[in-house]
Protein backbone atom coordinates (compact mmCIF):
# COMPACT_ATOMS: atom_id res chain seq x y z
CA UNK A 1 0.00 0.00 0.00
CA UNK A 2 1.32 3.11 -0.86
CA UNK A 3 0.86 6.17 1.42
CA UNK A 4 0.72 9.23 -0.65
CA UNK A 5 1.21 13.02 0.57
CA UNK A 6 0.21 15.93 -1.22
CA UNK A 7 2.58 17.60 -3.69
CA UNK A 8 2.63 19.92 -6.05
CA UNK A 9 2.85 19.29 -10.45
CA UNK A 10 6.03 18.51 -11.60
CA UNK A 11 6.94 21.93 -13.41
CA UNK A 12 5.11 24.42 -15.04
CA UNK A 13 4.79 23.01 -17.80
CA UNK A 14 2.86 20.26 -17.32
CA UNK A 15 0.51 22.74 -14.94
CA UNK A 16 0.42 24.67 -18.02
CA UNK A 17 -1.17 21.78 -19.86
CA UNK A 18 -2.99 20.50 -17.62
CA UNK A 19 -5.06 23.70 -17.45
CA UNK A 20 -5.46 24.28 -21.33
CA UNK A 21 -6.56 20.39 -20.91
CA UNK A 22 -8.93 21.28 -18.20
CA UNK A 23 -10.41 24.00 -20.04
CA UNK A 24 -10.88 21.57 -23.36
CA UNK A 25 -9.12 24.17 -25.24
CA UNK A 26 -8.50 22.16 -28.65
CA UNK A 27 -9.98 18.90 -27.58
CA UNK A 28 -11.42 16.53 -30.55
CA UNK A 29 -15.52 17.41 -29.99
CA UNK A 30 -17.41 14.57 -28.68
CA UNK A 31 -19.42 12.07 -29.83
CA UNK A 32 -22.47 10.59 -28.02
CA UNK A 33 -23.69 6.93 -29.44
CA UNK A 34 -26.69 5.64 -27.70
CA UNK A 35 -25.88 1.93 -25.76
CA UNK A 36 -28.06 0.00 -26.97
CA UNK A 37 -30.30 -0.10 -30.49
CA UNK A 38 -33.88 -0.09 -28.51
CA UNK A 39 -34.93 -0.38 -25.04
CA UNK A 40 -32.42 -1.93 -22.59
CA UNK A 41 -32.61 -4.66 -21.47
CA UNK A 42 -35.17 -5.83 -18.48
CA UNK A 43 -36.45 -2.26 -19.34
CA UNK A 44 -40.35 -0.83 -18.84
CA UNK A 45 -41.52 1.20 -21.63
CA UNK A 46 -42.64 4.54 -19.32
CA UNK A 47 -43.43 7.55 -21.87
CA UNK A 48 -43.80 10.26 -19.22
CA UNK A 49 -40.11 9.40 -17.13
CA UNK A 50 -38.31 12.45 -18.39
CA UNK A 51 -34.65 12.72 -17.78
CA UNK A 52 -33.37 16.04 -16.37
CA UNK A 53 -30.65 18.39 -15.25
CA UNK A 54 -29.70 20.63 -12.61
CA UNK A 55 -26.80 22.92 -11.34
CA UNK A 56 -26.86 23.30 -7.86
CA UNK A 57 -24.61 26.20 -6.58
CA UNK A 58 -22.18 25.95 -9.83
CA UNK A 59 -22.20 25.03 -13.55
CA UNK A 60 -19.13 22.38 -12.91
CA UNK A 61 -21.60 20.49 -10.41
CA UNK A 62 -24.32 19.16 -13.26
CA UNK A 63 -26.06 16.81 -12.27
CA UNK A 64 -28.34 13.95 -14.62
CA UNK A 65 -31.53 12.43 -12.94
CA UNK A 66 -33.75 9.79 -14.02
CA UNK A 67 -31.72 8.54 -17.31
CA UNK A 68 -33.54 5.66 -18.77
CA UNK A 69 -31.50 6.08 -22.54
CA UNK A 70 -27.75 5.06 -21.76
CA UNK A 71 -25.08 6.42 -23.66
CA UNK A 72 -21.51 6.71 -24.55
CA UNK A 73 -19.92 10.03 -24.80
CA UNK A 74 -17.09 9.40 -26.50
CA UNK A 75 -13.94 11.80 -26.36
CA UNK A 76 -10.98 10.84 -28.82
CA UNK A 77 -7.52 11.54 -28.16
CA UNK A 78 -6.04 15.01 -28.32
CA UNK A 79 -3.66 14.86 -30.44
CA UNK A 80 -5.33 11.97 -32.55
CA UNK A 81 -3.15 9.72 -32.89
CA UNK A 82 -0.92 8.80 -36.36
CA UNK A 83 -2.58 6.44 -38.60
CA UNK A 84 -2.66 2.57 -37.48
CA UNK A 85 -1.84 3.54 -34.24
CA UNK A 86 -4.44 2.40 -31.46
CA UNK A 87 -5.26 4.18 -28.21
CA UNK A 88 -5.95 2.81 -24.92
CA UNK A 89 -9.43 3.42 -23.88
CA UNK A 90 -11.37 4.06 -20.04
CA UNK A 91 -15.19 3.70 -19.73
CA UNK A 92 -16.02 6.67 -17.12
CA UNK A 93 -18.28 6.30 -14.66
CA UNK A 94 -19.57 9.32 -12.71
CA UNK A 95 -20.72 8.94 -9.12
CA UNK A 96 -24.34 10.56 -7.24
CA UNK A 97 -25.03 8.41 -5.19
CA UNK A 98 -27.39 5.80 -7.88
CA UNK A 99 -29.86 9.04 -7.66
CA UNK A 100 -27.79 11.26 -9.89
CA UNK A 101 -24.65 11.66 -12.06
CA UNK A 102 -21.91 14.19 -11.23
CA UNK A 103 -21.69 14.38 -14.86
CA UNK A 104 -19.77 17.07 -15.68
CA UNK A 105 -16.54 17.50 -12.70
CA UNK A 106 -16.37 13.59 -12.89
CA UNK A 107 -17.82 12.81 -16.27
CA UNK A 108 -16.46 15.50 -19.17
CA UNK A 109 -13.78 17.01 -16.73
CA UNK A 110 -12.19 13.23 -16.69
CA UNK A 111 -12.85 12.79 -19.47
CA UNK A 112 -10.62 15.77 -21.27
CA UNK A 113 -7.91 14.91 -19.24
CA UNK A 114 -7.89 11.47 -20.00
CA UNK A 115 -8.07 12.47 -23.90
CA UNK A 116 -5.08 14.98 -23.30
CA UNK A 117 -3.06 12.18 -22.07
CA UNK A 118 -3.55 9.66 -25.11
CA UNK A 119 -6.95 7.73 -24.26
CA UNK A 120 -10.27 7.48 -25.58
CA UNK A 121 -12.48 8.61 -23.24
CA UNK A 122 -16.03 7.44 -22.99
CA UNK A 123 -18.39 8.58 -20.51
CA UNK A 124 -21.18 6.21 -19.47
CA UNK A 125 -24.09 7.94 -18.55
CA UNK A 126 -25.58 4.36 -17.22
CA UNK A 127 -29.24 3.82 -16.44
CA UNK A 128 -30.22 5.29 -12.56
CA UNK A 129 -31.59 2.04 -10.55
CA UNK A 130 -35.50 2.44 -10.54
CA UNK A 131 -38.25 0.20 -9.99
CA UNK A 132 -40.61 2.23 -12.43
CA UNK A 133 -37.77 1.91 -15.46
CA UNK A 134 -36.69 -1.58 -14.78
CA UNK A 135 -38.04 -5.29 -13.93
CA UNK A 136 -34.98 -5.67 -11.56
CA UNK A 137 -32.86 -2.17 -10.82
CA UNK A 138 -29.81 -4.02 -8.59
CA UNK A 139 -28.63 -5.34 -12.12
CA UNK A 140 -29.72 -2.40 -14.44
CA UNK A 141 -26.28 -0.46 -14.08
CA UNK A 142 -24.48 -3.15 -14.44
CA UNK A 143 -26.00 -3.97 -17.63
CA UNK A 144 -25.39 -0.93 -18.85
CA UNK A 145 -21.39 -1.08 -17.57
CA UNK A 146 -20.66 -4.59 -19.17
CA UNK A 147 -22.72 -3.67 -22.32
CA UNK A 148 -20.67 -0.39 -22.65
CA UNK A 149 -17.34 -2.37 -22.42
CA UNK A 150 -18.36 -5.09 -25.32
CA UNK A 151 -19.13 -2.19 -27.15
CA UNK A 152 -15.94 -0.48 -27.54
CA UNK A 153 -14.09 -3.56 -27.98
CA UNK A 154 -16.83 -4.46 -30.85
CA UNK A 155 -16.43 -0.91 -32.21
CA UNK A 156 -12.48 -0.47 -32.02
CA UNK A 157 -11.39 -0.24 -35.46
CA UNK A 158 -14.16 2.56 -35.81
CA UNK A 159 -12.22 4.69 -32.27
CA UNK A 160 -9.36 3.33 -33.08
CA UNK A 161 -8.78 1.63 -29.85
CA UNK A 162 -6.78 -1.44 -28.65
CA UNK A 163 -9.20 -4.06 -27.81
CA UNK A 164 -6.69 -5.98 -25.31
CA UNK A 165 -6.04 -1.98 -23.48
CA UNK A 166 -9.95 -0.66 -22.18
CA UNK A 167 -10.18 -0.20 -18.82
CA UNK A 168 -13.07 1.13 -16.51
CA UNK A 169 -13.14 4.43 -13.83
CA UNK A 170 -15.38 4.95 -11.78
CA UNK A 171 -15.96 7.91 -8.70
CA UNK A 172 -18.01 7.13 -5.85
CA UNK A 173 -21.15 5.09 -6.63
CA UNK A 174 -20.17 5.14 -10.21
CA UNK A 175 -16.93 3.63 -8.50
CA UNK A 176 -19.13 0.61 -7.27
CA UNK A 177 -20.50 0.19 -10.85
CA UNK A 178 -17.03 0.28 -12.10
CA UNK A 179 -15.59 -2.16 -9.23
CA UNK A 180 -18.64 -4.27 -10.00
CA UNK A 181 -17.63 -4.47 -13.53
CA UNK A 182 -14.50 -5.34 -12.79
CA UNK A 183 -15.67 -8.30 -9.99
CA UNK A 184 -18.59 -9.18 -12.17
CA UNK A 185 -17.80 -9.37 -15.62
CA UNK A 186 -18.19 -13.03 -16.06
CA UNK A 187 -21.97 -12.74 -14.45
CA UNK A 188 -24.65 -13.29 -17.21
CA UNK A 189 -27.29 -10.26 -16.31
CA UNK A 190 -28.34 -10.03 -20.06
CA UNK A 191 -28.18 -12.26 -23.06
CA UNK A 192 -24.95 -10.33 -25.16
CA UNK A 193 -25.18 -10.41 -28.84
CA UNK A 194 -21.97 -12.00 -29.04
CA UNK A 195 -19.12 -14.01 -26.96
CA UNK A 196 -17.04 -10.53 -26.54
CA UNK A 197 -15.82 -10.53 -23.32
CA UNK A 198 -16.80 -7.68 -20.90
CA UNK A 199 -14.15 -7.75 -18.68
CA UNK A 200 -12.18 -4.72 -18.26
CA UNK A 201 -8.36 -4.72 -18.53
CA UNK A 202 -8.13 -2.35 -15.71
CA UNK A 203 -9.42 -0.30 -13.15
CA UNK A 204 -9.51 2.92 -11.70
CA UNK A 205 -11.51 3.61 -8.35
CA UNK A 206 -12.12 7.13 -6.77
CA UNK A 207 -13.09 7.60 -3.32
CA UNK A 208 -15.35 4.70 -4.36
CA UNK A 209 -18.68 2.77 -2.77
CA UNK A 210 -17.12 -0.79 -2.86
CA UNK A 211 -19.42 -2.93 0.19
CA UNK A 212 -23.18 -3.57 0.75
CA UNK A 213 -23.13 -4.41 3.98
CA UNK A 214 -24.47 -2.06 6.91
CA UNK A 215 -22.27 0.03 8.73
CA UNK A 216 -19.47 -0.18 5.62
CA UNK A 217 -21.68 1.45 2.95
CA UNK A 218 -23.12 4.39 1.89
CA UNK A 219 -26.31 4.25 3.16
CA UNK A 220 -27.95 6.27 0.06
CA UNK A 221 -26.21 4.43 -2.44
CA UNK A 222 -27.57 1.08 -1.13
CA UNK A 223 -31.13 1.84 -0.79
CA UNK A 224 -30.90 3.34 -4.56
CA UNK A 225 -29.54 0.37 -5.79
CA UNK A 226 -30.89 -2.37 -3.53
CA UNK A 227 -34.23 -0.82 -2.16
CA UNK A 228 -34.97 -0.58 1.71
CA UNK A 229 -35.03 -4.00 3.12
CA UNK A 230 -32.85 -6.48 0.88
CA UNK A 231 -31.98 -9.71 1.73
CA UNK A 232 -28.19 -10.47 2.67
CA UNK A 233 -27.95 -12.90 0.06
CA UNK A 234 -28.48 -9.79 -2.53
CA UNK A 235 -26.26 -7.45 -0.36
CA UNK A 236 -23.61 -9.81 -0.45
CA UNK A 237 -24.02 -10.42 -4.43
CA UNK A 238 -23.64 -6.48 -4.74
CA UNK A 239 -20.86 -6.25 -2.04
CA UNK A 240 -17.76 -6.17 -4.52
CA UNK A 241 -15.07 -7.19 -1.85
CA UNK A 242 -16.70 -10.53 -1.81
CA UNK A 243 -17.05 -10.81 -5.31
CA UNK A 244 -12.98 -9.92 -6.05
CA UNK A 245 -10.96 -12.91 -7.58
CA UNK A 246 -7.93 -13.73 -9.23
CA UNK A 247 -9.66 -12.81 -13.01
CA UNK A 248 -10.10 -8.97 -11.32
CA UNK A 249 -8.08 -6.60 -13.41
CA UNK A 250 -5.25 -4.54 -11.90
CA UNK A 251 -6.90 -2.09 -9.57
CA UNK A 252 -5.43 1.71 -8.56
CA UNK A 253 -7.20 3.15 -5.72
CA UNK A 254 -7.65 6.50 -4.40
CA UNK A 255 -9.69 7.47 -0.69
CA UNK A 256 -9.22 10.07 1.68
CA UNK A 257 -8.85 9.45 5.52
CA UNK A 258 -11.72 12.38 6.37
CA UNK A 259 -14.12 10.72 3.34
CA UNK A 260 -17.45 11.38 6.26
CA UNK A 261 -19.56 9.82 3.23
CA UNK A 262 -18.05 6.83 1.81
CA UNK A 263 -15.51 5.47 4.55
CA UNK A 264 -11.98 4.77 3.85
CA UNK A 265 -12.51 1.10 4.41
CA UNK A 266 -14.32 0.51 1.48
CA UNK A 267 -10.47 1.13 -1.02
CA UNK A 268 -8.82 -0.68 2.04
CA UNK A 269 -11.02 -4.02 2.15
CA UNK A 270 -10.61 -4.10 -1.61
CA UNK A 271 -7.33 -3.78 -1.47
CA UNK A 272 -6.55 -6.12 1.25
CA UNK A 273 -9.06 -8.49 -1.14
CA UNK A 274 -6.91 -7.44 -3.75
CA UNK A 275 -3.48 -8.39 -2.28
CA UNK A 276 -5.58 -11.96 -0.85
CA UNK A 277 -6.72 -12.79 -4.94
CA UNK A 278 -2.83 -11.27 -6.04
CA UNK A 279 -4.22 -9.05 -8.14
CA UNK A 280 -1.67 -5.90 -8.71
CA UNK A 281 -3.27 -3.13 -6.41
CA UNK A 282 -1.98 0.32 -5.91
CA UNK A 283 -4.14 2.37 -3.22
CA UNK A 284 -3.28 5.91 -2.37
CA UNK A 285 -4.80 7.77 0.76
CA UNK A 286 -4.49 10.97 1.52
CA UNK A 287 -5.05 12.47 4.96
CA UNK A 288 -7.50 15.36 3.52
CA UNK A 289 -9.97 15.68 0.18
CA UNK A 290 -12.89 14.60 1.84
CA UNK A 291 -15.22 13.14 -0.87
CA UNK A 292 -16.57 13.84 -4.55
CA UNK A 293 -13.28 15.79 -5.79
CA UNK A 294 -12.87 14.34 -9.24
CA UNK A 295 -9.38 14.09 -9.89
CA UNK A 296 -8.61 16.63 -7.32
CA UNK A 297 -8.66 20.09 -8.36
CA UNK A 298 -10.69 21.90 -5.76
CA UNK A 299 -10.71 23.08 -2.07
CA UNK A 300 -8.03 20.63 0.04
CA UNK A 301 -8.42 18.24 -2.44
CA UNK A 302 -5.09 15.50 -2.73
CA UNK A 303 -3.33 17.52 -5.73
CA UNK A 304 -1.12 14.56 -6.27
CA UNK A 305 -4.01 12.35 -7.73
CA UNK A 306 -3.26 13.16 -11.41
CA UNK A 307 0.64 12.71 -11.30
CA UNK A 308 0.09 9.34 -9.48
CA UNK A 309 -2.92 8.06 -12.17
CA UNK A 310 -0.61 9.20 -14.84
CA UNK A 311 1.90 7.45 -13.76
CA UNK A 312 0.02 4.18 -13.16
CA UNK A 313 -1.77 4.27 -16.21
CA UNK A 314 1.47 4.20 -18.39
CA UNK A 315 2.74 1.69 -16.72
CA UNK A 316 -0.53 -0.41 -17.82
CA UNK A 317 -1.48 0.12 -20.88
CA UNK A 318 1.98 0.87 -22.50
CA UNK A 319 3.30 -1.85 -25.10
Amino acid sequence: MSIALQRPLRNGFLIFMLGLSWLGLGAVEPVIVPLWPGLPPGAKAVPNYQESTRRPGDLASTLIFKVSQPTLEIFQPDPLPANGVLSPAIVVCPGGGYACLAYEHEGRTTARWLAAHGFTAAILKYRLPSDEIMEDKGVGPLQDVQEAIRTLRRQAARWHIDPERIGIMGFSAGGHLAASAATRHAERVYPPVDAISARPDFCVLMYPVISMQLGLTHPGSRQGLLGDAPSQALVDNASCELRADKTTPPTFLVHSQNDDLVPVENSLGFFRKLTACGVPAELHIYPRGGHGYGLGVRGDSPKSVRNELERWLKEQTQR
